[in-house]
């Protein structure tokens, strides 16, 4: 099948490198504009690896808008919600070709509610339909292609043909598809996040809790897991939740709900029990030093909201810096991907010292503080830390190591939820 994909988001990249692994033809236009720059190169190295390899069995050909054949079958629609008038002006440039009605659109944009709607109040005459985002960051080809259900909303039985047709490649005859209508469908994406957070938020709510009763909340959340009404995914405690499409998510679903009259504060929350969990590293710090941190040298591991991503949207790291730098701390970073945008975002700065090496860091700290779980983190060399640290503490704010273990090589260990 030939699709024209239309976006650089990565959910755009990454579809349009699987849609050219698995047979079809695709023309992927980045850009709506010509004098904008065609060269995509995402932080997963996987990703541009996908595209570079199909680029280069020529199953994929990244076009200029003008460039995209008029014999296209399905088109592909992966926007970020900030980029509604970029889509326009692509939608009205298609408007104007002479192309054969009706065709295959597929919107994968993060719109929110009514944002399929719309694009189809531009081209009526086609078939529309709703894929939501699959695609998670530090894991993006392997989780369109490992997921079990896929919600697509439809609103003609024509479309759940087609769509199918397209995806067909990716997935088994018996795969379990999820159809319902447009507008069920994009809420239902909402929903999704809105209930992941929920459960992220009351794992840190317990974990306060289970701090006051000496009980260790990562026992708790293996009980629950085990739980099969619950499952144990989004239970881990920690620093909280960033990243821009899914808190997007999140705060969208809050607004519908209080935009539709409804009392239910519950989202609210959510989010307020994040951002306040955002700084539990710092107030377990401020209480540790007796509220006396000015001068001292803090160690950072993880700037990135999640592992395996450069981005920092929303992430634990900036929260953590604000405090710490109202108290005279200095604060001493490293991070395997997201240095360069911490940089950029701060400037240069004599309280900020961005360090390439995780042991660089903990040179001369009064403490070393674990804000995002890569795996070069995992494993400490405590020996090295103990002749690398002004004091022994570590705040582990992803409940990675083992407390007693840690305690046992010398070191003053705090969790998130644990004692």
């Amino acid at each position: 099948m030939k699709i024209a994909v239309y976006g650089a988001t990565l959910n755009a990249g990454v579809m349009a490198g699987l849609f050219a692994e698995y047979g079809h033809a695709v023309s992927w236009c980045p850009f709506a504009k010509d004098d904008e720059s065609s060269a995509i190169q995402y932080q997963d190295k996987t990703v541009n690896q996908l595209i570079a390899t199909q680029s280069q069995n020529k199953r994929l050909m990244i076009c200029a808008l003008n460039e995209i054949p008029l014999d296209v079958e399905a088109y592909f629609f992966a926007f970020n919600s900030n980029e509604l008038q970029q889509l326009d002006l692509i939608l009205e440039y298609l408007q104007q070709q002479p192309i054969i009605h009706p065709k295959l659109m597929i919107n994968g944009s993060s719109f929110g509610l009514n944002g399929t709607t719309l694009l189809q109040q531009r081209l009526p005459q086609d078939y529309w339909c709703y894929l939501p985002d699959m695609v998670q960051e530090g894991n993006a080809i392997q989780s369109v292609l490992q997921v079990s259900h896929v919600v697509i909303g439809v609103d003609h039985l024509d479309v759940k043909i087609q769509i199918k047709e397209v995806l067909r490649p990716f997935y088994r005859a018996n795969h379990h598809y999820v159809f319902m209508p447009i507008l069920d469908a994009e809420f239902t994406k909402l929903s999704i996040s809105g209930m992941l957070a929920t459960r992220i938020s009351y794992m840190n709510d317990l974990a306060v809790v289970a701090e006051d009763l000496g009980v260790d909340i990562a026992n708790v959340r293996l009980g629950m897991g085990a739980d099969t009404r619950i499952g144990g995914s989004y239970l881990a405690a920690g620093v909280g939740f960033g990243g821009e499409n899914f808190l997007h998510d999140v705060r969208t679903l809050s607004q519908t709900i209080a935009a539709a009259g409804v009392k239910n504060q519950l989202l609210e929350q959510v989010l307020d029990i994040n951002e306040q969990q955002k700084e539990i590293l710092f107030r377990k710090l401020w209480n540790y030093y007796q509220c006396d941190l000015k001068g001292k040298i803090i160690a950072i591991w993880g700037a990135s909201f999640k592992e395996n991503t450069p981005r920092t949207n929303f992430s634990p790291i900036h929260a953590m810096l604000t405090a710490l730098w109202a108290q005279g701390a200095i604060v001493q970073l490293h991070d395997p991907q997201a240095l360069p945008l911490i940089a950029r975002q701060y400037g240069p700065r004599d309280d900020l010292i961005l360090c390439e090496d995780p042991y660089e860091a903990a040179q001369g700290a009064s403490a070393l503080c674990l804000l995002t779980a890569w795996k070069q983190y995992l494993s400490l060399d405590y020996k090295q830390l103990q002749q690398c640290m002004q004091h022994p503490l570590i705040l582990d704010g992803r409940n990675v190591y083992d407390p007693a273990y840690v305690k046992a090589q010398g070191f003053a260990y705090e969790g998130v939820g644990r004692k």
